[in-house]
């Protein structure tokens, strides 16, 4: 009997978590799009919709999330914690984004980093993030029984800006060069067009993408910034490094 081919295994969701509407296209989407066209599923949990903003409205700002989304080959979902410009690192909290973990059994997770000198809900809604991967492991959870425990792969922290970038920790760069990355990727930050009256956030999010690519010898690259070490089978993916002696 002849033996049948294998199909190759299903490639693990992508799961993102943003405070505001344009946070994970502004921080990530580079990467994000390269994922999606390289076959995997993304998707967004946006936890607010701008209302603190000075441009958009909520309504606006929910709409050009969903655009933006689309554009870069996602799903998108809202949840409301305690809004814009209000979030508390509460239980909760984490429990709700646990129970959207165990929900979506994501293989890598995206949140906000930590550094506190940027909006104050990017770092409260990282260490939220870290602590629901935590307890959407946790079999004994009475809140979150309805669905098994999953433990993701690596929590890793996206930049939103400049000023959130880790002072001293050496990021991962992940090459996004291709004008079909590039081209999705720009195109969902101009879907927030509410936000680009004040300020060119897109160039700015280019320009720091054309440095890492400088940095790392390619046209563009965005940084992520693991939670915890790493971890490879062998050294065989391990096959280039920014620095060229």
């Amino acid at each position: 009997m002849k033996p049948t081919a294998k199909s190759p295994p299903e490639i693990a969701t992508l799961l993102a978590f943003g405070a505001h509407p344009d946070d994970i296209e502004f921080g990530c989407g580079g990467v994000i799009a390269r994922e999606t066209q390289a076959g995997r599923r993304a998707h967004f949990v946006i936890c607010s919709r701008g209302e603190s903003a000075t441009h958009g409205t909520p309504a606006k700002r929910t709409s050009e999330a969903r655009r933006a989304a689309r554009l870069l080959g996602a799903t998108v979902e809202f949840v409301r914690l305690d809004g814009d410009a209000s979030l508390e690192p509460k239980a909760a909290h984490a429990l709700k984004l646990a129970a959207i973990i165990r929900r979506v059994r994501p293989g890598i997770v995206f949140a906000p980093t930590l550094v506190e000198n940027q909006h104050p809900d990017h770092p409260r809604l990282g260490r939220l993030v870290r602590d629901a991967a935590r307890l959407a492991r946790y079999g004994g959870v009475a809140r979150l029984r309805g669905r098994p425990a999953h433990a993701i792969g690596p929590l890793l922290y996206y930049a939103a800006g400049p000023e959130a970038e880790p002072a001293g920790v050496l990021p991962v760069l992940i090459d996004i060069s291709g004008a079909s990355v590039v081209a999705s990727w720009t195109a969902a930050m101009r879907a927030h067009a509410s936000q680009l009256g004040t300020r060119n956030y897109v160039e700015l999010q280019l320009a720091r993408a054309r440095v890492l690519g400088l940095r790392a010898g390619v046209e563009y690259a965005q940084a992520l910034y693991p939670n915890d070490p790493l971890v490879f089978e062998s050294l065989s993916p391990l096959t280039r490094a920014a620095r060229r002696f």
